[in-house]
């Protein structure tokens, strides 16, 4: 990779998209190798800690070479697309790179790379696979012909494995652990998945054969004997167990969960509270016209319920500096609302929330949660938190004790909203009743601190105008 380096050549390292981060994922790349690139253009999409991020590289030119293929975490400042950007002579320089990939066996893998007018292939999973070929190939090229004339004679697949650059057949990582559950070689079979890839089907289908056939000759007489028994056993055959690599979401969660309860002393206290005036309120509010457009829920005014609680009991907003040895009171609110996306949770949060309106709170929740949903939260959109909310009730569950957010004091639970007997006035009625689980960092927080805050929450969710003589 170091030998094409020259004056004509820039490369571009993995960036700290983070305050602190060390690695990303990259998740696709929506270049190639020839292709030709402008400064502020994207050309790959990482994941880091959590949040999805895609990366503009600062140049223009051609693409020369791209050293991590798709689903290869790599550690910031390393190289990951070298550039060729000598004007007219980048053209004709990557063009032999180009040339020089196929060579051994020109008129077959050209025609591949020539389709990607599915440009967005090399960012597909299948397609994954494809980068991963695609890229060893540049620095193994003399390696490829020998590799696919050997285990290649017919098969097309073949002629990709050994492009891994070590003879080794393509398939991604749980293909692999299942295979070498089941016993089963992988350079054996025949790939079926997309550039030669090496699917779960493949590998089933090589412990199928014993049963298969047995499968196909009990078929005359099983159907009243055992045809469920038969159907279990090839499908399920090995399947008992799933392994899946740890790594960007579910890597950075277990970190932080696992920092968080052994490293900050846990309380958590409970609350069960009527918020029959709050629904109302709510409903309310849904109707008004300085409120139309926005995103107005039982979790806007919860939020606004722990702000000004918070404001009540300001000691409650600080973090514990251990290098120090300070406690740093936080004279802000930026508070975290825990989401549950496709990649996993995350605790982005609004900034400065304690400043904010009803109405200014409510654009913010809705701008929060559609940006999660849709993988774009920043790194700095979930930094610097200070407290968090977890709607748990969104899944039926009345309650739990969350574990804090790293670097946070404390975090709110909200349980499910459920219509329950309640005494109203003397008399048992039907009321919309919750349950509230508040966990603090025991160092910063002492016990009447936390009940304070928490028996306020409560107080303006049972007497929502509470918002305005407390606020």
């Amino acid at each position: 990779m170091t030998t094409m380096t020259d004056a004509a050549l820039a490369e571009f390292k993995m960036p700290d998209v983070g305050e602190g981060l060390t690695e990303a994922e990259i998740l696709k790349w929506y270049v190639q190798p020839g292709d030709v690139v402008t400064d502020g253009q994207v050309v790959c999409e990482v994941e880091t800690a959590k949040a999805a991020v895609e990366l503009p590289i600062p140049f223009n030119g051609v693409v020369r070479e791209l050293r991590f293929p798709e689903g290869t975490t790599v550690d910031v400042g390393q190289v990951i697309i070298a550039v060729d950007v000598a004007g007219g002579s980048g053209s004709t320089a990557a063009a032999p790179a180009a040339v020089s990939v196929p060579e051994p066996a020109a008129p077959e893998p050209e025609p591949e790379p020539a389709p990607q007018g599915r440009q967005p292939v090399l960012v597909g999973y299948g397609v994954s696979e494809g980068s991963t070929k695609r890229r060893p190939r540049k620095g193994d090229v003399v390696a490829v012909p020998a590799a696919v004339a050997q285990p290649a004679p017919a098969l097309v697949p073949e002629p990709e494995a050994p492009v891994k650059g070590n003879g080794r057949p393509l398939a991604k990582p749980p293909v692999r652990k299942l295979a070498k559950d089941l016993g089963v070689d992988l350079a054996s079979l025949t790939p079926s998945g997309p550039d030669g890839i090496i699917t779960r089907e493949d590998v089933h289908a090589a412990v199928a054969p014993a049963p298969e056939p047995v499968v196909t000759q009990v078929q005359v007489q099983a159907p009243s004997q055992e045809p469920v028994a038969a159907v279990p056993a090839v499908v399920q055959d090995g399947v008992r167990e799933t392994r899946i690599p740890v790594k960007g979401v579910r890597k950075a969660t277990a970190a932080a969960m696992v920092g968080s309860a052994f490293t900050a002393p846990h309380v958590t206290e409970f609350v069960t509270v009527d918020v029959t005036r709050t629904m109302k309120l709510v409903e309310e509010l849904k109707a008004d016209k300085e409120m139309q457009g926005l995103r107005v829920n039982p979790l806007l005014l919860i939020a606004k319920a722990l702000l000004v609680a918070i404001k009540r009991n300001p000691e409650i907003s600080a973090s514990w500096d251990e290098a120090a040895q300070e406690i740093v009171r936080k004279h802000y609110v930026n508070l975290g609302i825990a989401a549950a996306t496709p990649r996993g949770l995350i605790v982005p949060n609004i900034k400065d929330a304690h400043a904010k309106t009803l109405p200014e709170l409510a654009t913010a929740l809705g701008e929060l949660v559609s940006t999660a949903r849709e993988g774009k939260t920043s790194p700095g959109a979930m930094q610097g938190g200070t407290v968090t909310i977890t709607n748990v009730g969104v899944f039926g569950v009345d309650t739990g004790t969350p574990i804090l957010n790293p670097g946070e004091s404390a975090i709110l639970a909200v349980g499910a909203i459920k219509l329950q007997p309640w005494v109203h006035k003397g008399k048992v009625k039907p009321r919309q009743v919750t349950t509230l689980a508040l966990s603090f960092d025991h160092r910063l927080v002492d016990g009447e601190l936390g009940s304070k805050v928490l028996a306020d929450v409560a107080a303006i969710l049972e007497q929502p105008k509470r918002l305005i003589t407390w606020a």
